[in-house]
């Protein structure tokens, strides 16, 4: 008898534990559903040393809008930084929880440097992006650049080599080549076309195989800071439209054809 008392209150304490917990459960799950906690307010911040000058505030909204599946408690953070980070311009961003019911976004947006073959924009991290061309600033001379698929990061590389070496020069790229064979072209932003030829020095792996007359890039554009001087004593008024460093010791210069006016005939 006296075990068939300790059995129903061990099973009368069961119930009793059971039926507190599920109330825990069922009141936590009532508070934390109320519409109290739906989120309401977003806010966007750029993150350290940035600034916001192409993302739409109203893109991110509606995004999180769309995106968001809970409220304070249950929103998936991951989710949403994926969906934001697919919007144009967006590099990075970080979502927090603000009590009790906003989320506060810090996002970094992509600095553009140049431009990328037909429709993307690398940033200055040398990282391919899509945005909006147009919404560049126009007094700003964005460099063209086009590669093949998965080079842009060693195009950046030698376009920062290449401003470096021309500085004294006061030249800028205008556009800059990398063919499929890993051979350079540049154009200058006074018209001038530089042929350096294949670049022994690619990070990539040649696709065609062999490394056969490759040319040193840094050494090439040497020669040409080098040689500016003694060739603008030379040429006289006459313009250049091309040089080409594919030799050993030398290179090619190409004048622009000088136009000479026909005379027509007095009547």
């Amino acid at each position: 008898m006296l075990g068939f008392t300790r059995l129903l209150n061990f099973l009368a304490n069961l119930i009793m534990t059971i039926s507190v917990f599920a109330l825990i459960v069922g009141g936590g799950y009532y508070l934390i559903n109320r519409p109290y906690f739906n989120i309401s307010q977003v806010s966007l911040l750029p993150s350290k040393g940035n600034a916001l000058n192409h993302i739409s505030p109203a893109s991110i909204q509606s995004t999180i809008n769309a995106g968001i599946d809970g409220n304070f408690f249950t929103a998936d953070l991951n989710f949403l930084k994926e969906k934001v980070e697919n919007l144009p311009w967006v590099r990075n961003v970080e979502i927090n929880r603000v009590w009790p019911n906003k989320l506060v976004l810090t996002i970094e947006e992509h600095e553009a440097y140049a431009k990328w073959n037909e429709d993307m924009l690398i940033n200055t991290w040398g990282e391919l992006f899509s945005g909006n061309r147009d919404e560049l600033p126009e007094d700003i001379a964005y460099p063209q650049y086009y590669g093949p698929d998965g080079s842009e990061k060693l195009v950046v590389q030698r376009s920062g080599e290449l401003a470096t070496l021309i500085s004294p020069l006061n030249m800028s790229i205008k556009e800059m080549y990398l063919s499929d064979r890993y051979a350079w072209r540049v154009v200058l932003d006074n018209g001038i076309e530089l042929v350096l030829g294949r670049d022994g020095g690619a990070e990539l792996v040649d696709p065609y195989g062999g490394q056969q007359q490759a040319i040193n890039f840094a050494q090439n554009v040497k020669r040409f800071v080098s040689t500016w001087p003694l060739l603008l004593d030379r040429i006289e008024d006459r313009k250049i439209s091309k040089i080409d460093f594919r030799y050993t010791k030398g290179f090619a210069i190409t004048f622009t054809p000088e136009i000479i006016p026909e005379e027509t005939d007095k009547k």
